[in-house]
């Protein structure tokens, strides 16, 4: 048909000119953007799924970033706390250097003194200054606040990590399964045997009082009998009191009576025996008045329960071993003492209670011992056959934190969980069950692209500062000029207080590294190969294909360029009409 109304090939040639001019242009925009995707249009599902991608690739870049703060924020403060650690360590030497009283002079230990309390200033001034940009690190303010101390069984604690949740606080019940316990050994009284009792002579002239402990123990060795004359009775005769710390009996009487009888001498006598814990008799037939004896008598040595024959045991503990020599007639308390006075070396301490010779560990758990090896005993000693246990250990605390069993060493138990990280040292031997709330604090860290609370660890950082670290033995500013623990008041336990506190804040420095290395730093690493995948993932979704889209520019070009040839013929067929017009 031909018309000139409607060039319908044109028309043809035009839409598909379009066609042709539209995916030129896209190829043009893909390849100058480098975006297969530049707008809804172009993939509207795959847009979506480039934009979901893109919100997590940011959010884990942000991941990465807090990590990496998290990490120069740990190593500030692990930086700082190993100066401290090292302050620690000359202080500690100049403890032990101390001690050696024989060779050094006062002056010197003064002067040793002197160090002491400019280290301890030192990291005073070091929690109070070491911070991040401008936030301080060892001052207490990134520790947990809770209720702790409000509790009177708990001797330490130390939270490292708590997760409050969105409800800003956790509580933490701590139920005590057991109580830690020392190692011990006993002897009964029949390893023993009883000696005849304490006693003394009182002569008056002629007279005499024979005195004697009513009491085989030992508490009632070595009485003098003290006679006083300088107070006037009256009706009174005489009257007597004993002073155990003293170790003494005073006989008091009236000497200015306004006539003398052989009162004198029955009322003393009847005074003595009247305490109780003495015996006294009168014999002879000499003068009436008494005469008092020109040195106080003594009622010796005599007297407890002593060793049947002689004894050589070694005693181990957890801090070393000794070995002990004794002969026959030794008494309880005796060895009780010698035992005590090497406590500090060999960790066992020695007492004699209701007759019963005890030997126990200083410490408590697992670690503390009491080993008694009888080396050699007399046929008729009986010392090693009544003895309760050779070998004794103690145990650890049991106990559960929330419900999950805890780790017990000696009095401390610990939990470290998800959720949970902390150590509470209870009081010596405390089965005590307690409960406390964690109210907030810490250092929060956002380790992850999602802000929950599984994607954020916490960590706590106590104050470093002389008030506040030490433990159960005591705290660090102790050691100053003046204080309990200086080197002048209480070297030895100068020594307890820096030991643990070096303890402490190695512990801490450990847990920070631990910290850094485990959490962040492979926290980093997947952070990392996760946003790596995630941006493949969303390139190949959203990213233009290069040579794909050249071929796409090149028919594009060449179908634009045919199709303007092609519209130009059709607009030039309508103008064959004019032939059928002449």
């Amino acid at each position: 048909m031909t018309r000139i109304n409607t060039n319908v090939p044109s028309l043809v040639a035009q839409n598909r000119l379009q066609a042709s001019n539209s995916d030129l242009n896209s190829a043009l925009t893909r390849l100058s953007t480098g975006l297969r995707i530049n707008s809804g249009a172009d993939d509207p599902a795959g847009l979506i799924a480039s934009e979901a991608l893109r919100s997590e690739i940011t959010g884990l870049n942000k991941a990465v970033t807090n990590t990496r703060r998290a990490g120069q924020i740990i190593t500030t403060a692990d930086s700082a706390m190993g100066q401290i650690n090292s302050l620690l360590n000359d202080v500690r030497g100049l403890v032990v250097e101390a001690a050696n009283t024989g060779a050094l002079s006062s002056e010197e230990i003064s002067a040793n003194q002197l160090q002491i309390d400019s280290s301890l200033e030192a990291i005073n001034r070091i929690a109070q200054s070491t911070t991040f940009q401008g936030r301080k690190l060892l001052d207490g303010s990134l520790d947990y606040t809770s209720t702790i101390g409000s509790v009177g069984s708990v001797a330490d604690s130390s939270i490292q990590s708590a997760q409050t949740g969105a409800s800003g606080s956790l509580t933490v019940d701590v139920v005590v399964d057991s109580a830690a316990t020392q190692a011990n050994s006993t002897v009964a009284s029949t390893g023993f045997t009883t000696s005849a009792a304490a006693s003394t002579t009182v002569t008056s002239g002629g007279n005499s009082i024979a005195v004697t402990a009513a009491s085989n123990g030992s508490d009632f060795n070595d009485v003098q009998i003290v006679f006083n004359d300088d107070v006037a009775l009256g009706d009174v005769a005489a009257s007597a009191a004993y002073d155990a710390t003293q170790r003494t009996v005073t006989v008091t009487y009236n000497s200015a009576a306004a006539t003398s009888t052989n009162s004198d001498l029955t009322a003393v006598t009847a005074a003595i025996g009247g305490l109780g814990d003495f015996g006294a008799v009168l014999t002879g037939t000499g003068t009436d008045a008494l005469v008092e004896p020109a040195t106080a008598a003594t009622t010796g040595k005599t007297g407890g329960e002593v060793l049947n024959d002689s004894l050589v045991f070694q005693l181990t503990g957890f801090g070393g071993a000794e070995t002990f020599n004794f002969s026959a007639g030794t008494s309880k308390d005796q060895i009780a003492s010698a035992i005590s006075l090497v406590s500090d070396s060999t960790g066992v301490a020695s007492t004699v209670n209701t007759g019963v010779l005890t030997v126990t560990s200083t410490d408590y758990g697992s670690d503390s011992l009491v080993d008694i090896d009888v080396i050699s005993e007399g046929s008729a000693g009986t010392f090693g056959s009544n003895l309760s246990a050779a070998r004794s250990v103690g145990s650890n605390i049991i106990a559960t934190v929330n419900g999950i069993e805890a780790e017990g060493v000696a009095n401390t138990l610990s939990i470290n969980t998800s959720t949970l990280d902390l150590s509470l040292t209870v009081d010596a031997g405390s089965s005590t069950n307690f409960s406390f709330d964690i109210t907030g604090g810490g250092a929060t860290f956002q380790l992850g692209s999602d802000v929950t609370s599984t994607q954020q660890a916490s960590i706590g950082i106590a104050s470093v500062s002389t008030g506040q670290l030490g433990g159960a033995t005591g705290r660090l500013y102790e050691l100053g000029s003046g204080q309990a623990k200086s080197l002048a008041n209480d070297v030895s336990g100068a020594a307890d207080v820096i030991d643990e506190v070096i303890n402490k804040v190695t512990s801490v420095r450990g847990r920070l590294g631990a910290f850094q290395s485990t959490t962040l730093e492979s926290n980093l690493v997947s952070l990392n190969e996760t946003a790596a995948n995630l941006q493949e993932a969303e390139s190949s979704i959203r990213d233009a294909d290069f040579a794909a889209e050249s071929a796409n520019l090149t028919r594009a070009q060449i179908l634009v360029q045919s199709g303007t040839n092609v519209l130009a013929l059709a607009n030039q067929n309508p103008q064959n009409v004019l032939a059928l017009l002449r």
